[in-house]
C-alpha cells in the first residue's frame, strides 16, 4: 500500500478534465454492439475501463489502444470457455453480464476480493427472469458462469442497489426479435447514470421510451455510428473544485461539457447553494471562495459525492446534512462509514442516520493520517480533506486513484503544491 504526504495549501488555477470514467465505459459497450469498425476519441485510460476494453474481447470484440484513441472491431471469438476478468469493475461487471447473455454459449466472470462484496442479487434475478443461466448467487463469488440466450423481458428490474445491471439490459435488449418492457421497482437512485445511458443509446440509433420508472424497449433495432469522443469527467472535477472550495481558493476545470448528463455535476448546486462562487462557461467552470453557510445536498442520484462532501462540511461552521446514498455503504468501502471516520479524524462531529449524515464542521480542522480504505474515492476526499489541516497528513491506499484517475495526484499537486510521495 502506498503513502502520500499532502500538506496544508490553496487550489488554485487551471486544468483540463481528465476523460470520463462512465462514458468510456458506455462508448465500449456501444462498439461492441455497433458490429464493425468503431473509434473511441479521447478515451478515459484507467484500470476500470481497460477492464470493459478486455471484456468486450472475450465477447467477440477486439480493441487496439493508440495514443488518444481506441480502435474496436469484430475479431475472433475465443474457442476455448471465455472468461471476463472484472478486477475491481464493479461497472464492468453489471455492463457485460447481459450482454453475455445474449450469447448461447457459456461466459465465465472472475471478481476480484473487493468486487465480490458488491451487491449482485437483483441484477442476477433478471438475468434470470430474461432466461439467462447463472451459477452464483452473488453472495461473495469469485466466478459467475452466464449462459444465454436470453428472451425480450417483460417484467420488473430492482435498481435500489444499482442502476447499472439495468443500463447493461437497455443495451442488450433493442437486439432481440421482439421488444422488452420494465418496470423499475425500488428505490430511485443513481437517476442520472440512467439518463447517460438513454443518451448514449439515442446517440448510436436506440430508442427507449421512458415514462417514469416504466422502459419501454422496440425490438430489433440495430446500434449505428462510428466514433465518440468521450466527454470530460465532472467526477474527476469535483475534487479540484471541492479543493478550492475548502481552501478559498480559485480552480478552473475545463472540457465539461453540457451535452451529456453527469451525476456529479451537483456539487456545483451544492456548493452555489451554501454560498460559493460558482462560474458556468460553455466548457468551463470555475469555482472560487469557501463556503458561507452549511451543506444541504440529496445525494441518491450522485452517491459518489458522499465522502468528498462530508470532508467539506468538515471544514464548513455549521451541521451540513446529506441526504440519501444509503447505497453507499455498498461500493469500494462502506463510504457511509467511511465518510463518518474521515471527517472526525478531521475533528468534526458526524452522526449517521439512515437517511442523513449530519457533520457539524470546524474552523480549525486537524492533520490526520488514514488508512484509505482501499477505496479510490475516499482516498481523493481525504487529500481535499488534508489541504486545511494543521500539518501534513498521512494518507494511504494512494495508488487506488488508478481505478478511475491515473493523473490525479499529478493534477492535484499542479494546483496546490501539497501532495509528496512516500512509504
Amino acid at each position: 500500500m502506498s503513502v502520500r504526504r499532502v500538506r496544508p495549501g490553496i487550489a488554485a488555477g487551471r486544468l483540463r478534465a481528465p476523460p470520463s470514467k462512465s462514458y468510456t465505459h458506455r462508448a465500449v459497450l456501444a462498439a461492441h454492439f455497433v458490429g464493425h469498425r468503431y473509434r473511441i476519441e479521447d478515451p478515459l485510460v484507467a484500470d476500470d475501463t481497460l477492464a470493459t476494453l478486455r471484456a468486450v474481447r472475450a465477447l467477440g470484440t477486439a480493441g487496439t489502444r493508440r495514443r488518444g484513441r481506441w480502435e474496436l472491431a469484430p475479431g475472433a471469438v475465443p474457442k476455448l470457455q471465455r472468461v471476463i476478468d472484472c478486477g475491481e469493475s464493479g461497472t464492468t461487471l453489471r455492463f457485460l453480464l447481459p450482454a453475455a447473455a445474449r450469447l448461447s454459449s457459456p461466459v465465465r466472470f472472475a471478481l476480484g476480493p473487493g468486487l465480490r462484496r458488491r451487491p449482485l442479487a437483483h441484477g442476477l434475478a433478471a438475468l434470470r427472469a430474461a432466461g439467462a443461466r447463472v451459477t452464483g448467487d452473488g453472495r461473495s463469488p469469485k466466478f459467475l458462469d452466464v449462459r444465454g440466450p436470453i428472451h425480450p423481458l417483460h417484467g420488473t428490474v430492482d435498481a435500489s442497489e444499482s442502476s447499472q445491471f439495468l443500463s447493461g439490459l437497455l443495451y442488450a435488449l433493442p437486439g432481440l426479435p421482439s421488444s422488452s418492457v420494465l418496470s423499475r421497482v425500488g428505490s430511485i437512485v443513481s437517476e442520472p447514470y440512467l439518463e447517460a445511458t438513454v443518451r448514449m443509446l439515442a446517440a448510436h440509433g436506440v430508442t427507449v421510451h421512458r415514462h417514469g420508472r416504466r422502459f419501454e424497449v422496440p425490438a430489433p433495432q440495430e446500434f449505428s455510428g462510428a466514433r465518440f469522443r468521450v466527454p470530460g469527467d465532472a467526477s474527476s472535477a469535483a475534487y479540484h473544485w471541492a479543493a478550492a472550495a475548502a481552501t478559498g481558493g480559485s480552480v478552473t476545470v475545463e472540457g465539461i461539457s453540457p451535452e451529456w448528463p453527469q451525476a456529479d455535476l451537483a456539487i456545483l448546486t451544492a456548493l452555489a447553494n451554501a454560498g460559493v462562487e460558482v462560474r458556468r462557461r460553455a466548457r468551463s467552470v470555475t469555482v472560487s471562495g469557501r463556503p458561507q453557510r452549511p451543506l444541504r445536498a440529496d445525494l441518491d442520484g450522485s452517491p459518489d459525492l458522499l465522502p468528498l462532501l462530508g470532508v467539506l462540511a468538515a471544514t464548513t461552521v455549521g451541521t451540513s446534512r446529506l441526504r440519501g446514498a444509503a447505497h453507499a455503504g455498498a461500493k469500494e468501502s462502506n463510504r457511509r462509514r467511511e465518510t463518518a471516520k474521515l471527517a472526525r479524524a478531521m475533528g468534526a462531529h458526524v452522526s449517521t442516520g439512515p437517511a442523513v449524515v449530519a457533520i457539524t464542521g470546524t474552523d480549525r480542522p486537524s492533520s490526520f493520517s488514514y488508512d484509505g480504505a482501499g477505496d479510490h474515492r475516499m482516498v481523493m476526499s481525504a487529500a481535499v480533506g488534508a489541504l486545511v489541516g494543521k500539518s501534513a497528513s498521512r494518507i494511504g491506499s494512494a495508488e487506488t486513484v488508478r481505478k478511475s484517475y491515473p493523473e490525479f495526484w499529478s493534477d492535484f499537486h499542479q494546483l496546490t503544491g501539497a501532495a509528496e510521495g512516500g512509504r
